[in-house]
């Protein structure tokens, strides 16, 4: 068994501590790796760690030890030794705040989020806890008392696998990663860039911070809100839904693809007293007011629009909509725009979201049959800033996004690019991500997003009519997601493996090479033929991914 430090020094008042490693040693398997005094300092504040269990296949515990006779009175922790009983500081508390502490430090000091199962115990090698007690925050499981601590190893592991926070078990590739971290290893050819989770926490509130935009434009009822990949405008949109509807007012909040409208329907589903009175995709809403469904693409172009025209232009004052919010608004046709509009009131606040440079459906710029634009009249309001990618990430999709775009994200992780060819691509891709599951990458982080063919999980979905299943698995975020560019816009995870098997239209290819390398938050990973990148996304793209880090992941029969 590997000991950090392989003989550690206990002092007078380390006893407890003594008895518990030896425990513990003798108890776990020999592929288990125990850590002794673990010192984390996270801010200002240190934290240490009396035992740190790393288990391979299983999972981390990070155990809290306190010897002479432990009790607790009103909420109250006492220690009883030679000197009599005092007050101490919950070990409970301890123990989670040095988990909490270690994991912030581990993951700036790998740049890659510890998601392995991770708990916190505590251990009173000389006190008798009840099998029935319990108090907040400690459940008896998390507890090694004077009977467990002779055999502990079942209980640490159930305390792993019950109560353990994180998505995955201890992947053998990631302990060694930390394992060099704590035996203070040098290794200067290692990264550390900052956690990405803490990084997208920061892009979360800078997104946040957006709301200005809607404070400062309260008084225009029709507005265009335009701005690149990245720019906060799916929130603003959520946001200035809210508003209106606290205002007692009949909101509509459309969009086009299942995926977005699936997330826009989870995003007001809390809301306790008003919600929009309908959010989701712009088919259904003429479904949902009586316009039969039909099959064709000319159908749900054309003629769905304009039956929904003709029944909304009937609707009585009461079933009006007040306010119509689209969110990914260049992809509505005009068409639609009139259909929506002629089911409103007549001062009826119209908001429109959009990035004219991701028109990949081509419908923004198409004209309407009479030339003429229902949307002419709304003010645009540019919003320049991408704040949802890293800064690596975003430099690789600038040149699509317009010449005000302005990447004021952090640094982040370099982007990875995996040369393959066309043909290989999707085997290529699904090897990239079994090579991030083993970096300690969350299954649930990751998304493959193809350009052309699906990928086989995807395409099951699609050949059994399962829509609806296939994006609710998504947004419960439980496992990788296997998709298309073309269904991804609006969304986005932390790593994204943007797959370029091809392009069914190499027109509409840049347009659908900037939809999927927009959508990653912290890592990005581009896998495909060089000569083909060139063709479909120009010099440019050429130019930023020749900085990217070449990567080539570990195969099934290399590992």
């Amino acid at each position: 068994m590997k000991c950090i430090p392989e003989e550690p020094e206990f002092g007078d008042t380390q006893l407890a501590e003594k008895v518990v490693w030896e425990a513990l040693k003798k108890s776990l398997p020999d592929d288990v790796v125990l850590a002794h005094s673990v010192q984390v300092r996270d801010g200002r504040a240190e934290h240490e760690i009396d035992i740190l269990v790393l288990w391979p296949g299983v999972g981390l515990a990070a155990i809290e030890v306190k010897g002479g006779r432990l009790s607790v009175e009103n909420g109250q922790w006492y220690q009883s030794d030679r000197s009599g009983a005092h007050r101490i500081q919950s070990p409970v508390a301890q123990s989670q705040g040095s988990l909490h502490a270690f994991k912030n430090w581990i993951g700036n000091q790998l740049g890659t989020p510890l998601t392995s199962r991770f708990t916190y115990m505590v251990s009173f090698p000389y006190t008798d806890v009840p099998r029935d007690w319990e108090m907040a925050g400690c459940p008896r499981t998390l507890v090694v008392d004077q009977a467990d601590v002779v055999s502990p190893a079942d209980l640490i592991r159930t305390a792993i696998e019950r109560e353990g926070g994180g998505a995955s078990s201890l992947a053998p590739a990631f302990l060694d990663r930390i394992v060099r971290r704590l035996a203070g290893t040098l290794d200067t050819a290692a990264d550390k860039p900052q956690d990405p989770k803490e990084l997208e926490d920061a892009q979360d509130h800078l997104t946040q911070r957006q709301s200005v935009l809607l404070q400062a434009t309260r008084s225009l009822p029709r507005i265009k809100f335009t701005g690149g990949a990245g720019s906060g405008k799916t929130w603003l949109a959520v946001e200035k839904a809210r508003l209106l509807c606290k205002q007692g007012k009949r909101v509509g909040l459309f969009s086009y693809n299942k995926g977005l409208s699936q997330y826009l329907q989870d995003r007001v589903s809390p809301w306790r007293h008003a919600q929009p009175v309908f959010t989701g995709e712009f088919h259904e809403y003429a479904r949902r007011l009586g316009v039969p469904d039909g099959s064709g693409s000319a159908y749900f172009e054309e003629d769905m629009p304009r039956l929904l025209k003709e029944l909304a232009s009937g609707l009585p004052p009461h079933e009006r909509l007040d306010a119509v919010i689209v969110d990914e608004a260049q992809d509505f046709a005009p068409l639609w725009w009139e259909a929506l509009l002629a089911g409103t009131t007549d001062d009826a606040e119209i908001y429109a979201f959009l990035d004219d440079h991701q028109d990949v459906y081509r419908r923004w710029s198409s004209p309407s049959p009479d030339g003429l634009s229902p949307l002419e009249d709304l003010v645009t309001i540019h919003i320049d800033d991408n704040l949802r990618n890293t800064r690596k990430i975003a430099e690789t999709f600038k040149s699509f996004a317009g010449d005000h775009f302005t990447p004021r994200g952090s640094t982040g992780l370099p982007v990875r690019r995996v040369q393959c060819a066309t043909e290989d691509a999707l085997e290529v891709a699904g090897d990239c991500i079994d090579a991030l599951i083993a970096e300690g990458w969350a299954n649930n982080q990751i998304a493959m997003l193809t350009t052309k063919a699906r990928h086989p999980v995807h395409q099951d979905y699609f050949d059994r009519d399962a829509t609806a299943d296939y994006w609710r698995e998504f947004h419960a975020n439980d496992a990788e997601f296997y998709g298309h560019v073309l269904g991804f816009k609006g969304l986005e995870r932390s790593v994204v493996v943007l797959c370029v098997n091809g392009f069914k239209e190499l027109g509409r290819a840049a347009e659908q090479l900037y939809v999927g390398l927009s959508r990653a938050r912290s890592l990005l990973v581009v896998v495909g033929d060089s000569a083909l990148l060139e063709e479909a996304g120009g010099r440019e793209l050429k130019a930023a991914l020749s900085r990217a880090e070449a990567w080539a992941p570990a195969t099934p029969f290399d590992r």
